[in-house]
């Protein structure tokens, strides 16, 4: 029998990485987990988080309906180094396409919708700043 939804891990929010001692995994895990939850008050359904494979890691997927969703997460304590979202790179667009294809191969979802998505998440205050930017970028099919 075919699964609609891929299995589910327990929330972020429990996650070892929050207690890490390394500040740059504490500052990602609270971003994912603060973009996690502007992702479900828009509706969104989080299907995976920190899906992992050879080709990298995309931060969540989500479902809007039919349309599949992945997320890439920039958290950051200023604007110091300019907006989160500035640091997505066309190499690193390619790479979350090439690790959103796994996904699609491995639950056999070739055929359904899907776009990139960016949130970044300002965590320099005592509650972050939430910026969902969705369709933040489209890839050519040939490049």
């Amino acid at each position: 029998m075919k699964r609609d939804t891929p299995r589910r891990r327990p929330p972020a929010d429990g996650d070892a990485a929050l207690q890490s001692s390394d500040p740059r995994q504490r500052l990602g895990r609270r971003g994912e987990a603060a973009a996690e939850r502007q992702l479900v008050r828009l509706g969104m359904r989080v299907l995976a988080r920190r899906f992992r494979c050879r080709q990298g890691e995309i931060d969540l997927v989500a479902a809007l309906d039919q349309l599949l969703v992945f997320v890439e997460v920039k958290a950051r304590r200023g604007h110091g180094f300019g907006r989160p979202a500035e640091s997505v790179t066309r190499r690193k667009q390619r790479r979350i396409a090439r690790v959103a294809l796994v996904f699609l191969q491995r639950h056999r979802w070739m055929e359904r919708r899907c776009r990139f998505d960016v949130v970044e998440v300002l965590v320099d205050r005592p509650e972050p700043e939430v910026r969902h930017i969705p369709d933040a970028f489209r890839l050519d099919r040939g490049h």
